[in-house]
């Protein structure tokens, strides 16, 4: 029996570790990310909705069994996946093996924050299992790695979850008031939400000069 995602509570702290571990115990993919068309439909949205053809270094933290690492890895000259379940991990270095420019590490965050910049930071189905604080904390560390003019996408699953510590609007809300962030794309569906946020070259920046259209000349 897969899990499900739909549940009605919500702990007062972060989701537990052992979440996880419990997760991957009987389930080598628990949320099926490999075969539901849910999964696919959303992965093609979220690679559609990033501004950029190519990024020159993207870091996607919460990485599970390398579903969305696999399609990631298209659009970007280096990826670093990771995640903090071994089991999961050993899936991802399996379908990842053959991109020489994608690596895959056992990080646990927020504390375990890789020291090198990016120009792409992927942050799916991840930040409600954290505390408002230790989001804060995670936007932060994004910031200090994040390059101006770098994108910061989120996706979120909107439907309440027991073992999550927020929903997906308190996460998107929170990261749309970062002060160093502008937010160019937003895609709000029943059971999701995707934003695209950039970093401007110069801060003030409004978002129709940070269009897709405006950095190639359209407009």
């Amino acid at each position: 029996m897969t899990p499900s995602r739909h549940d009605t509570a919500s702990p007062a702290a972060g989701t537990p570790g052992d979440y996880f571990t419990r997760m991957y115990a009987d389930h080598d993919d628990p949320w099926q990310l490999a075969d539901r068309w849910y999964e696919q439909r959303k992965y093609a949205l979220t690679l559609g909705a990033l501004p950029r053809a190519v990024y020159r270094s993207a870091f996607e933290p919460g990485c599970s069994v390398g579903v969305l690492s696999a399609l990631l890895a298209g659009r970007c000259r280096a990826l670093l996946s990771c995640d903090r379940e071994e089991r999961a991990l050993e899936q991802a270095r399996a379908r990842l093996a053959h991109l020489p420019h994608v690596r895959v590490e056992h990080l646990l965050l927020p504390g375990d924050w890789p020291d090198e910049t990016f120009d792409l930071v992927v942050l799916s189905e991840l930040l409600y299992y954290f505390t408002a604080a230790d989001t804060a904390d995670i936007l932060d560390r994004v910031m200090q790695s994040l390059e101006p003019g770098g994108t910061l996408e989120l996706v979120h699953w909107r439907h309440p979850v027991a073992d999550h510590a927020q929903s997906a609007e308190a996460v998107h809300q929170q990261t749309a008031r970062h002060p160093a962030l502008v937010r160019i794309a937003a895609h709000t569906e029943p059971d999701f939400l995707l934003d695209v946020f950039t970093r401007p070259q110069q801060p003030g920046t409004p978002p129709e000069h940070l269009s897709v259209a405006a950095v190639e000349g359209l407009t």
